[in-house]
């Protein structure tokens, strides 16, 4: 049965004050609008409408809809009549039990009680012998009843929850073509995030497949924000520090140095377009750059705030949020390992006097000692 009308569900923006709900509405209805271009769209409180060539997919994948549902509507006063001929048309004759749910808005001379002993009498008299069931029935419609109309359904179709796109600021995201850092854009998307991506390509680490595959997932994750766009930034930094540690037999060193350098990469970038911090996929104690140690020196690389949403996560945990969302294979595919710059025993406590020298001596190119 063709819909006239798609019903949009939030959670989180209705806990929110009058005003803030209010900005929250309209930036979740700003991002609809712009991933349904041709429909339109309306609110009511606690509602959303969406009426057109709608594109599910599309509401699916918008941070802020909690569930929607294609609905049949018609006036209040078609009530029993739609009703009935709704649940013929539904196959209702082939169950054994059902359920009416009902949600109602507005000023009637009935509760939603009254009108779900009405109607549900008045579908037993059509099939006498089909049962009510609240607990655990066959077949559920729900009604909803908002002043002078109504809405029958019943698919209930789950949204990514979070809150709206735009709700939080802007983000400049480390990503590394691999499983962690999509997984975390995710996260802080959901969070209402607007996420600029940055992709360091490290020559000669990194090659023409390892910046693809970056491209891919961004591409995949554009689907929550449309005008998601990957910046490539290419670096020899990095090869020529790592060279100039090995001189020195200071290899150990090379990843909390390359961090280093990434983040301030995505500070300079982050102050250049007014974000307001560094998303990274790094997860406590997960590889060698990741104790603790060593994170709180890399956060002393810079002076804004570095976001970590997989910091307690373990590998299994983030390996199922990026099958769930689909960006697992594209970042286990068969490129160049991406950390193949990593020394063979990379320190685990490093010191942030030591490494702030160590920078010093290498901008300066002092000798090796």
């Amino acid at each position: 049965m063709k819909p006239d009308i798609w019903l949009i569900r939030y959670s989180e923006i209705f806990l929110k004050s009058e005003p803030v709900r209010r900005v929250w509405e309209d930036l979740l209805i700003q991002t609809l609008k712009q991933k349904l271009p041709d429909c339109s769209i309306s609110k009511t409180r606690g509602r959303i409408w969406i009426t057109g060539d709608v594109d599910p997919e599309a509401i699916a994948h918008t941070f802020g809809v909690y569930s929607f549902s294609p609905c049949i509507m018609f006036p209040l006063s078609d009530l029993n009549e739609r009703v009935l001929t709704y649940v013929k048309e539904t196959g209702f004759s082939a169950y054994k039990t059902f359920a009416l749910r009902i949600n109602r808005s507005g000023t009637h001379p009935f509760t939603s009680q009254d009108l779900a002993r009405t109607l549900g009498a008045s579908i037993q008299k059509s099939w006498p012998s089909i049962a009510v069931d609240l607990t655990n029935p066959e077949y559920e419609l729900h009604i909803e009843v908002r002043d002078e109309q109504c809405y029958l359904y019943q698919e209930i179709i789950s949204g990514p929850g979070g809150i709206p796109q735009g709700a939080s600021g802007t983000l400049v995201a480390l990503h590394s073509g691999g499983i962690d850092s999509p997984v975390a854009m995710y996260m802080m998307m959901k969070r209402g995030t607007i996420l600029h991506p940055v992709y360091v390509k490290i020559a000669p680490f990194h090659d023409d497949s390892s910046e693809e595959r970056a491209h891919l997932i961004v591409e995949h994750l554009r689907k929550y924000q449309p005008d998601l766009t990957l910046e490539v930034i290419d670096d020899g930094h990095v090869y020529a520090t790592r060279m100039e540690l090995k001189k020195r037999d200071l290899e150990k060193y090379a990843c909390v140095l390359c961090k280093r350098h990434l983040y301030r990469i995505a500070e300079q970038k982050a102050r250049a377009i007014g974000a307001k911090g560094i998303v990274t996929g790094e997860s406590l104690a997960q590889v060698a750059s990741q104790t603790l140690d060593n994170l709180y020196v890399l956060d002393d690389a810079v002076s804004m705030p570095v976001y970590r949403p997989l910091i307690g996560f373990d590998k299994e945990e983030t390996i199922a949020v990026a099958k769930k969302i689909g960006t697992y294979d594209l970042s286990v595919m068969q490129v160049p390992s991406c950390c193949c710059a990593i020394p063979f025993k990379p320190a685990t406590t490093s010191q942030r006097e030591t490494i702030s020298t160590l920078e010093e001596e290498l901008a300066k190119g002092s000798p090796a000692k």
